[in-house]
């Protein structure tokens, strides 16, 4: 009974999103009807869903703020597009494809999915026109990368949530996630638009990209330096804790392996190494908190869903169901998250959800990491009209309904299952 009154909030919840509600403001009225209906009275429903907003933003709030403030710090001094003008050059124009996943990929890392997708939008078109290569070629490789990060990668919203909601090691979290995106990325953003665009190429013109504005962007180094520097503390932080045979070094590790503190460190570095002045900085953060204002309403008001489902038991329904149909709790993670993502359009919601659907299946040898990592992948299963991304991508390419499914909608159901795929794979090795 109690997984179908579940299944009448997600409807519930489909509708009020369809009639254009706010995420925000349909989660929180599905957590009260869900919790009345699951039998928590009033004045225990409200302290639930206090208890589910606190819990989700205590230990994330400050990475997320943190998070948008290096993006918008990356994205307005130009490193964001420095970057690409490097990789451009290396890789040079045969290789125009790995150039752009590659550098969406880094790009992708510290700044959100829309932020990226702006940023780049210009320079693909721009590509795009100058070797007379389909959109779609150069497009994919772009979203791919950008999608697969927003999905997998702290210090993302949705996977940092759903590590916080199963008390991930956000640093494995990182590190397994990187070991899936590279792969991934390149099945959705090189080998698939080669398949659908075999007989559409045109060969590309002999000349160099080389934009003029280059010029007075900030270097190479201090790019790539602003752009993986907090990945790169959450790593050797993370290793050293493992690694590490000096145990008088280890609470250091475990300090810089912190994402708030990796942040708060890449922040202060970037504004020194780019010079940016004080005042205008701190403009450029509150800019960056602003884009994120109603993400973390919408986290918060997950998490009072979530709480909802545990403090009613219907976490311990969903353990019983898993055990009679003898299926793999990663597995039946993501199908759930995949699921709620196809029907609500939020990978976002469909990935905090999930999260508090699946809890209970935690133990018996379950990484609570790859549990993430599943859930991720499943909350990007095929998007299409209900989700903005699906528009996002049909308008800003000039696609048909039919062109954008065959496109972007494969593109986001085949890195969905691949990182399935791999998240499974890796549990073999643990």
């Amino acid at each position: 009974m109690n997984i179908l009154i579940v299944l009448f909030g997600l409807v519930l919840l489909l509708i009020l999103i369809m009639k254009k509600v706010s995420p925000m403001i349909a989660l929180l009225l599905v957590s009260i009807v869900t919790g009345l209906f699951l039998g928590l009275s009033p004045g225990n429903l409200i302290t639930t869903i206090g208890k589910g907003i606190g819990n989700t933003l205590g230990g994330m709030i400050m990475v997320l703020a943190l998070g948008a403030m290096l993006g918008k710090l990356i994205e307005e001094s130009g490193s964001s597009k420095k970057i690409v003008f490097i990789m451009i050059r290396i890789f040079g124009i045969k290789n125009i494809q790995w150039a752009i996943l590659l550098t969406s990929l880094l790009i992708g890392i510290p700044l959100f999915y829309s932020a990226g997708f702006v940023v780049l939008l210009p320079l693909i078109l721009a590509i795009g026109s100058t070797l007379r290569l389909p959109i779609l070629y150069l497009a994919l490789p772009m979203t791919a990368s950008l999608s697969i990060t927003h999905g997998l990668l702290p210090p993302h919203p949705a996977p940092l949530a759903i590590a916080s909601i199963f008390k991930a090691d956000v640093g494995l979290v990182l590190i397994y996630g990187l070991i899936l995106c590279l792969p991934i990325a390149i099945a959705g953003g090189i080998l698939l638009p080669r398949i659908i665009l075999r007989n559409k190429l045109i060969t590309a013109a002999k000349i160099n990209f080389l934009p003029t504005e280059e010029a007075v962007l900030p270097s190479g180094f201090k790019s790539f330096f602003s752009a993986l520097l907090p990945v790169l503390l959450i790593i050797v932080g993370t290793a050293g804790t493992f690694i590490n045979t000096l145990h008088g070094l280890n609470p250091f590790f475990v300090f810089l392996s912190d994402p708030t503190v990796a942040l708060l460190i890449a922040v202060m570095v970037t504004i020194f190494i780019l010079n940016i002045p004080t005042v205008q900085a701190m403009d450029f953060c509150a800019e960056g908190l602003k884009g994120i204002a109603m993400i973390i309403l919408i986290i918060a008001a997950g998490g009072a869903f979530k709480q909802v489902l545990l403090d009613s038991g219907v976490g311990e329904s969903v353990k019983g169901l898993a055990s009679d149909l003898d299926l793999s709790p990663l597995f039946l993670a993501w199908l759930i998250a995949a699921t709620i993502r196809i029907t609500v359009g939020s990978s976002t919601v469909a990935g905090i959800t999930t999260a508090g659907i699946v809890l209970t299946l935690l133990g018996n040898g379950i990484s609570p990491e790859l549990m993430v990592l599943s859930i991720g992948a499943g909350s990007l299963m095929f998007s299409h009209v209900n989700d903005p991304g699906f528009w996002m991508f049909k308008e800003y390419f000039n696609l048909s309904l039919k062109q954008t499914f065959g496109t972007w909608s494969l593109m986001e159901s085949l890195i969905s299952v691949l990182g399935l795929a791999g998240v499974l794979l890796i549990n073999q090795f643990l």
